[in-house]
């Protein structure tokens, strides 16, 4: 009695014992119908007949019906699928009461065809029609309910469209009600959809349904939409004060629920790049980290923290997150025990740079994959902090990837960026450092895969412009940008990580470079317009754009290969391979940093700065004119002359050139 009083079985019981009297009342029916016109009515027979086989027929169809799985759904939430479901069970139910009358004979008088065929067709329309009913009552907005003044216009009228309208019709509380659709389809122009709301035209007239309709809101119900389909139709709002919102991503979907309403977020910058977003089956392309230790240092920043949450998709054995510092890696930690409920990971609080400290941690755990997300990468303050740059971009690499190797690594993957291409700062000089590394170890210990992945900026992480216009429009402006011509190239955190984990599974050789394929660079003072834009203002008008000059080092238009790199496909089509005209040497490698590292020791930051510039500025130049012996290069001369003194700030402006004095080993820095 107490499992029968469980509102699951109760609300079940109910549905049989009313498909028990839907049952009854078919057969009765279908006999009412079959001597409908004969004047004495049934003949005594049959009455006898239904009287002796109604507890069997409505039996045999509630069994049927129970194992076909009707019992399972609540009927508010019938579908069409559920429909096809109900015709194959009642059909198969009675098929099977036409073959127990005529095969079995249970009763003394048999059952006419017609009866038959009738009970068909009754039990069907009455099935099926009561739940079509249940639920046209439920969605049905009560008399007292007031009729919501919020209409919202709505971009698609595919599935996410119908979602939509379907939780405002079955949330009244929400206060608003959908007017129309626009859709691009054209067999959907002029049709009605759900709840007979029509489409009202394509996007390419987005701006006379807004005239015409003028809508409170517009709802944009595709969360696969281009950029320039969402830049379009925000600009239309924004021109006529209509406030716009979009259905999430599939990753914000994964990490926030199932309520569509209340997942609908502001149409952001990120959605009008104008780039289609990449999209990967992560459970195909991460399958070699399944069930194995996997590693990620940097776990708490932006792009390490999303690396944790996709790779915990895959369901690794072990997930070992590692960072310095403390809030960041308590808030992942968290994250993934309580809101994503992935219990198989353990935190660890260590400095890459602190070498006995990563062998523990590697031998404690014996990672088979690695991923070395951890760098600075703020570009004025590794300026002005360039021993500091070093030691974490560069020298932590170093250590990571040999205590790696140590511990019996299978694969090292390392994030890297286009700053370290041809670089004109010391972050991006300790980037391509690391890049070297990496490189040189692929070489050296053959036994673990070494990958290095490089791409460009990455909308909102730490180190992104994003994150410091949206506080300045906030502020009320100005919106600081460095030059009117300056680009970047721009990808979304989630994509960049999918395909830095497809990349650690690629075939090649160790030590490789992959890039990832960015679509069209971006200028930031239009990047700065859209998100004004965005936010409802109008550039120069409430907002102004200042424009403050390039920061030391800092170039116009960022590249994605070096000058002795040419890019080659790869079997994933958002990624190809830097190849080197020649391979580096390990041992030139393992010799520079080991007189950085005196440097660094010596906490020497000036001539740590110098060299830096030196050795990276020798080697761009080296890389012009002598690409194929680049692995034989030994730099000799390593200083400025005396009187060459430049300020502190402009360490990252690379102002030594190097030149050939002739031969390869006669390289003379000198000061412009």
């Amino acid at each position: 009695m107490r499992r029968l009083n469980h509102p699951v079985y109760r609300n079940r019981l109910g549905q049989i014992l009313a498909d028990a009297a839907l049952v009854a009342l078919a057969y009765f029916l279908a006999f009412q119908l079959r001597f409908l016109d004969d004047p004495h009515g049934w003949p005594h027979r049959y009455e006898v007949l239904f009287a002796q086989s109604v507890g069997f027929v409505i039996a045999g169809k509630l069994i049927i019906f129970g194992a076909a799985g009707l019992y399972q759904k609540w009927w508010r939430y019938v579908s069409g699928r559920d429909f096809l479901l109900i015709l194959r069970a009642v059909a198969i139910s009675s098929a099977l009461l036409v073959i127990a009358f005529a095969v079995v004979q249970p009763f003394e008088h048999r059952l006419p065809r017609s009866v038959e065929m009738i009970d068909f067709l009754f039990t069907l329309i009455l099935i099926a029609g009561a739940r079509l009913l249940v639920r046209l009552i439920v969605e049905r907005p009560s008399k007292g309910a007031r009729v919501p003044k919020h209409e919202v216009l709505i971009v698609g009228a595919g599935s996410g469209g119908q979602m939509v309208v379907r939780e405002l019709r079955l949330n009244p509380a929400l206060g608003a009600t959908a007017i129309g659709f626009v859709d691009d389809d054209p067999r959907k122009r002029g049709m009605r959809m759900i709840g007979g709301i029509k489409v009202l035209g394509s996007t390419d007239e987005i701006a006379p349904i807004l005239d015409e309709t003028d809508p409170d809101e517009v709802i944009i119900a595709i969360p696969s939409a281009p950029g320039v389909l969402r830049g379009g139709v925000a600009t239309a709002c924004r021109e006529r004060d209509v406030p716009a919102r979009t259905l999430p991503t599939v990753f914000e979907l994964l990490r926030g629920g199932v309520q569509l309403t209340r997942q609908l977020r502001e149409v952001q910058v990120e959605d009008v790049l104008g780039r289609d977003p990449v999209k990967m089956e992560l459970d195909r392309v991460g399958a070699y980290i399944q069930d194995k230790v996997v590693l990620v240092t940097g776990a708490g920043g932006s792009i390490g923290s999303e690396l944790v949450r996709q790779i915990a998709r895959v369901r690794p054995k072990l997930l070992v997150i590692l960072d310095h510092a403390e809030d960041n890696l308590f808030r992942i930690d968290r994250e993934m025990i309580e809101e994503r409920h992935f219990t198989r990971v353990e935190s660890v609080l260590a400095d890459c740079k602190e070498g006995d400290r990563m062998l523990e941690v590697m031998q404690r755990f014996n990672p088979a994959v690695v991923f070395h997300a951890a760098a600075y990468k703020h570009v004025p303050l590794m300026e002005a902090n360039p021993l500091e740059a070093i030691r974490n971009n560069a020298m932590a690499t170093k250590v990571t990837a040999e205590t790696a190797v140590a511990s019996g690594c299978e694969r090292f993957v390392l994030v890297s960026t286009d700053k370290a291409v041809n670089p004109h700062t010391v972050m991006g000089a300790s980037k391509a450092m690391a890049e070297w590394i990496v490189e040189a170890a692929g070489r050296k210990h053959p036994q673990t895969r070494f990958v290095t992945v490089r791409f460009g900026n990455v909308l909102a992480s730490s180190g992104s412009v994003v994150p410091i216009f949206r506080s300045q429009i906030e502020r009320g402006g100005p919106v600081t940008v460095t030059d009117p011509e300056m680009t970047r190239y721009f990808m979304t955190i989630p994509e960049a990580v999918q395909l830095v984990i497809r990349s650690g599974d690629l075939g090649g050789n160790s030590g490789e470079v992959f890039v990832l394929e960015m679509g069209e660079p971006v200028k930031i003072v239009d990047l700065a317009h859209n998100m004004i834009r965005l936010a409802g203002y109008e550039p120069e008008v409430d907002i102004p754009i200042q424009f403050v000059g390039a920061r030391p080092g800092e170039k116009l238009h960022e590249e994605l290969f070096n000058s002795d790199e040419r890019p080659q496909p790869t079997a994933s089509e958002r990624i190809v391979r830097a190849v080197r005209h020649a391979p580096l040497d390990p041992e030139w490698v393992n010799g520079t940093l080991s007189r950085l590292e005196g440097l660094i020791r010596d906490g020497d930051e000036s001539h740590l700065a110098q060299q830096t510039v030196e050795l990276v500025s020798a080697r761009r130049s080296f890389e012009v004119w002598h690409p194929v012996a680049l692995q034989s290069v030994r730099f000799a001369c390593v200083s400025l002359r005396p009187n060459c003194r430049r300020d502190r700030r402009q360490r990252g402006n690379f102002p030594v050139q190097v030149k050939s004095a002739g031969a390869a080993s006669g390289w003379t820095p000198l000061c412009p």
